[in-house]
């Protein structure tokens, strides 16, 4: 089941104009798919981008707000995730 207040705040946080990863939007929010939240932003008439950042960048904006700790001996240079934000 989703979590509903999750899925809230993730869509409250992109219509305020922040930028978020799948990985932002689970250990922030708890809001394990982010495709439905942007799927239903598009339905609605948001027109919302995505770009391809490197996993570090994801990384140095969750610790911005909680704690993680990726392996060490993961290449968080070489990973790379999708970011999404609503285009205004």
């Amino acid at each position: 089941m989703l979590n509903p207040y999750g899925i809230t705040a993730t869509r409250d946080y992109l219509l305020g104009g922040h930028a978020i990863t799948r990985l932002e939007a689970m250990v922030l929010f708890a809001t394990p798919d982010l495709t439905k939240v942007i799927s239903d932003l598009r339905s609605q008439g948001e027109t919302v981008q995505r770009r391809t950042i490197p996993l570090s960048q994801a990384l140095r904006r969750v610790n911005e707000i909680a704690t993680l700790v990726p392996p060490a001996a993961l290449p968080v240079q070489d990973i790379s995730v999708t970011e999404y934000w609503i285009e205004r």
